[in-house]
C-alpha cells in the first residue's frame, strides 16, 4: 500500500497571518529533514511573496480562487504531486477561498488513496474580526466567507492579540463561539506564533471499512475518545451495488451524512460509475475511460459525528 502524504490546509481572511504560519511550518519540516510540497493560491497574476519560498517544491495557482474558478487546477496540481518525493503537503488558499471546497477535493476517492488530510487550520485577525462582522462596514459575502473559514476549522488561530483590548476580545470570542464546534480548540497568539505540536496535530478523523469483513472498521490511529468527531468514512466496495438500494440507504444516513461521493459498480449495467449524493438526490455518471485508469470502487461519507454502527449497517445493506 502506498504511503499517504499528510496534508495541512491553511485558510484565513486577507492579512490574518497565513504566510507567517506557513513559513514556520516549512522551517520545522526542513529541520526534520522532511521534503515539503506547497500549493499557494493567489488572486493576481503573480505571487508577490514568491521570494519567501525560493528553493521549495512549490506550485502557484494564480488568477483565481481554489474554491471556484481554478478548482480543476487544484486537482491537476495534486495529480502532479502524486508519486513525487514529498513528505508533507501544505495548501494555502487565498484570503477569499472557501476551505470547505478544498476539503471537498481532498475527500475524493482518487485523492484519498494518495493524500491524508491532517488538519484544517483557520486564522482570524482578532483586530479586524468585529469590523468584518459588522453590517455597516462589510458585505454579506465577506461575512459568509468568514463564517465558512471558521466553521471549517479543526484548529482556529486567533491572531494579532496584541492589537485588541480585553473588552474587544470578549466580544470576538462571543461571536466565534456561535460558529465553532465545541471540540475545536482556539489558540490565541500574536505574530502567528503557534507551537508546532499544536499546528501539526492530526485533527481530521477518518475511518475506513475494508473489503474483507463488512463490519470491520479501521481507524486512522486516533484514540477512541475522538471517534464521536468522525468527519469522513471511506468504504471500499468491490461488489456491484443496486442503485435503488444505494439511494435508499444513503437517505437513512441523512441526519449525519451531509453528502456522499464515490466510484461504484452497478448491478443494473456494466462499467464503473461516479456518483454524487447531496440534498437527498443521487446523481450517477458513467466513467468512460475506466479501462485506461486505475479506479478503485469506494464510497465516501462526509458529515459530522458519523455513527460507526450505522455505517456498518449501511455497508451490510449494500452487499
Amino acid at each position: 500500500m502506498t504511503k499517504k502524504v499528510p496534508v495541512y490546509v491553511i485558510s484565513g481572511f486577507l492579512g490574518s497571518g497565513k504566510t507567517t504560519v506557513l513559513l514556520n511550518m516549512l522551517e520545522h519540516f526542513k529541520q526534520q529533514k522532511k521534503i515539503p510540497g506547497i500549493i499557494l493560491n493567489e488572486l493576481g497574476d503573480e505571487n508577490v511573496e514568491d521570494h519567501l519560498f525560493k528553493g521549495e517544491k512549490i506550485v502557484e495557482l494564480l488568477n483565481g480562487c481554489i474554491c471556484c474558478t481554478i478548482q480543476e487546477d487544484l486537482k491537476t496540481t495534486l495529480d502532479q504531486y502524486i508519486g513525487q518525493e514529498i513528505d508533507v503537503l501544505i495548501i494555502e488558499g487565498t484570503g477569499v477561498a472557501n476551505p470547505l471546497e478544498i476539503k471537498e477535493v481532498l475527500l475524493t476517492p482518487a485523492y484519498m488513496q494518495h493524500f491524508e488530510l491532517q488538519s484544517m487550520i483557520s486564522l482570524v485577525d482578532a483586530s479586524h474580526y468585529l469590523e468584518y462582522q459588522s453590517f455597516f462596514s462589510s458585505s454579506k459575502e465577506i461575512r459568509g466567507l468568514l463564517k465558512e473559514q471558521v466553521t471549517s476549522a479543526h484548529l482556529l488561530v486567533l491572531n494579532k492579540m496584541d492589537l485588541i483590548s480585553e473588552k474587544e476580545l470578549i466580544k470576538v470570542e462571543s461571536k466565534l463561539a456561535d460558529q465553532l464546534e465545541d471540540h475545536v480548540p482556539v489558540y490565541r497568539t500574536s505574530f502567528g506564533a503557534v507551537p508546532l505540536e499544536i499546528l501539526l496535530e492530526k485533527r481530521m478523523h477518518v475511518v475506513e471499512v475494508e473489503e474483507e469483513g463488512a463490519g470491520e472498521i479501521h481507524h486512522d490511529g486516533e484514540h477512541h475518545h475522538h471517534h464521536h468527531h468522525i468527519e469522513a468514512v471511506k468504504i471500499n466496495m468491490i461488489e456491484p451495488i443496486n442503485t435503488v438500494v444505494l439511494e435508499s440507504e444513503l437517505k437513512k444516513l441523512s441526519k449525519q451524512v451531509i453528502r456522499s461521493k464515490g466510484i461504484v459498480l452497478l448491478e443494473e449495467t456494466p462499467g464503473l460509475y461516479e456518483f454524487q449524493y447531496a440534498a437527498s438526490t443521487l446523481v450517477l455518471n458513467k466513467i468512460e475511460d475506466s479501462e485506461n485508469k486505475e479506479y478503485k470502487p469506494s464510497i465516501i461519507l462526509i458529515g459530522k459525528e458519523i455513527d460507526e454502527k450505522k455505517v456498518a449497517k449501511f455497508r451490510e445493506a449494500l452487499k
